[in-house]
């Protein structure tokens, strides 16, 4: 299972400042029933949490979803933590005010059961708040990259198809009453240069070590040079670091 490789718990500490900022562009406070799909380890549960929100997070990987429960004991915070599917979620008809998903329910197999359920699950005149890598940025660059040495399955959609507006759409438009999206910066921001970001990616994201990991060694040194390149070409960092402008399509949909 690819996001069982890797170790996203580290991996995501680095993007836990534009994960406040998303949050910042929703209306959560005191009672508010927030769902957050494939929430990873739950840096955006704690921080609803920390809102007074009521919050519960689903997650597939069941380490990550460990990991989640362990940091909220430590932070003494109340969050429901659930291994299971986005294409299944086990919660009621119209049981959220608020669904998330910020880079996580786009990377599900099968995106209109995933457009289904979060509808499902968001009461009427609730939101549903997704973060999408695009296409045309540098993430969805990336995968391109990848694709070419270690192609995607045949039968799945892209991920970054997500972050398409017309896309969008289509897959939510028929449940909601209202549908907003911009296209916002996630700064990825390393504090090692793109040579050594590249070999983070390699050992801690899932998606990148399975794709080393598929290759023999020629093939994962031509890997690894043209991501360095793809780093290095889009680098605004003038100190020693690595700091890169990843667009993503940031999703607000109203439940009709």
């Amino acid at each position: 299972m690819v996001w069982s490789a890797g170790d996203w718990n580290l991996f995501s500490r680095y993007a836990e400042r534009n994960s406040a900022e998303f949050l910042e562009r929703l209306d959560v406070g005191a009672g508010t029933r927030v769902l957050d799909v494939a929430c990873g380890s739950g840096a955006l549960c704690m921080m609803a949490a920390r809102a007074g929100a009521d919050v519960t997070g689903i997650d597939f990987n069941a380490a990550n979803i460990e990991a989640a429960r362990a940091r909220a004991r430590v932070l003494g915070l109340k969050v429901r933590f659930d291994q299971g599917d986005a294409e299944a979620l086990p919660y009621p008809d119209g049981g959220f005010d608020l669904v998330t998903s910020v880079f996580g329910a786009m990377f599900a197999p099968r995106p209109e059961i995933v457009a289904a359920e979060l509808l499902r699950v968001c009461r009427s005149g609730g939101t549903i708040a997704m973060g999408n890598w695009t296409p045309q940025g540098f993430i969805g660059k990336m995968f391109k990259l990848f694709g070419r040495f270690v192609p995607p399955p045949a039968l799945m959609p892209p991920p970054v198809l997500w972050g398409d507006e017309e896309t969008v759409r289509q897959r939510l438009g028929s449940g909601v009453s209202s549908l907003r999206m911009e296209r916002v910066n996630f700064m990825l921001d390393f504090p090692m240069p793109p040579a050594e970001v590249v070999e983070f990616f390699r050992q801690y994201y899932g998606p990148t070590t399975i794709a080393f990991q598929a290759l023999e060694a020629e093939d994962q040194q031509k890997l690894r040079s043209e991501a360095e390149q793809l780093w290095s070409e889009h680098n605004l960092a003038t100190h020693g670091g690595t700091l890169v402008r990843g667009e993503y399509l940031f999703v607000n949909a109203t439940r009709d």
